[in-house]
């Protein structure tokens, strides 16, 4: 099993992960309104979002160049930048960091375009552990209606089309969001991912992530004055 380093900084890292249309979007959001109100120094990461890769990514799928291998780098090269720049900075000076992705997601769509499993588990042996993780868990069913329902059409890699898994770029998503949403199942165990039920309402949702985050900040508290 895998163990990334527990990090000795101040800060602490929140992430959440999922598949497309799990809503942990809009969970990390309203925490992150939550813990500004209650005067916590909070900063927002995305996954995929450094500069230094955002526009040869962004190339890239628009010339539809991007082989498994490539599409695996280039995202640990995003990730790896955020990592030194932003992320174990803001860490070290105190702040709490939300993570909208983390390299779960990395560990779940490179093993679903065959990447092999350990290879990108090494890829990112740099990366800290979270001080929480959390799994948001929805039915393939649920999740598409959410997704298709809310768009015009579906991109050309977020459908798994590189794949070649099917004809229709729906049926396509289908097959590629369930492969993806089997790694994630097989994480829970293995990084003791905090499962949270996404069907259940926003609010209800929200309640259980303010409780553990909540109490991990008090833990953290009570060990910085503790003799």
């Amino acid at each position: 099993m895998k163990r990334y380093g527990e990090h000795r900084f101040p800060g602490k890292l929140f992430i959440v992960e999922g598949i497309d249309g799990s809503g942990k979007s809009t969970q990390l959001m309203l925490l992150h309104q939550w813990l500004q109100a209650e005067g916590y120094g909070t900063v927002f990461s995305e996954w995929n979002s450094s500069p230094l890769v955002k526009e040869t990514t962004r190339r890239g799928k628009k010339k539809q160049m991007l082989t498994p291998a490539t599409f695996s780098l280039i995202h640990a090269t995003d990730f790896a930048d955020r990592m030194e720049h932003n992320i174990i900075p803001l860490l070290k000076a105190g702040a709490v960091v939300l993570c909208d992705r983390y390299i779960y997601t990395a560990f779940a769509r490179d093993v679903v375009r065959g990447m092999d499993p350990k290879w990108v588990r090494d890829l990112y042996s740099f990366a800290v552990k979270p001080t929480g993780a959390f799994y948001f868990r929805v039915p393939l069913d649920v999740a598409m209606k959410r997704i298709l329902d809310g768009r015009t059409g579906l991109k050309f890699y977020e459908a798994g089309m590189d794949l070649e898994l099917a004809d229709e770029p729906e049926e396509s998503f289908r097959i590629f969001q369930g492969r993806i949403l089997e790694e994630y199942e097989k994480m829970v165990p293995e990084f003791d991912l905090t499962v949270v039920d996404a069907t259940l309402a926003i609010e209800e949702q929200q309640v259980q992530m303010r409780q553990i985050v909540k109490a991990k900040l008090a833990q953290a508290k009570r060990l910085r004055v503790s003799p």
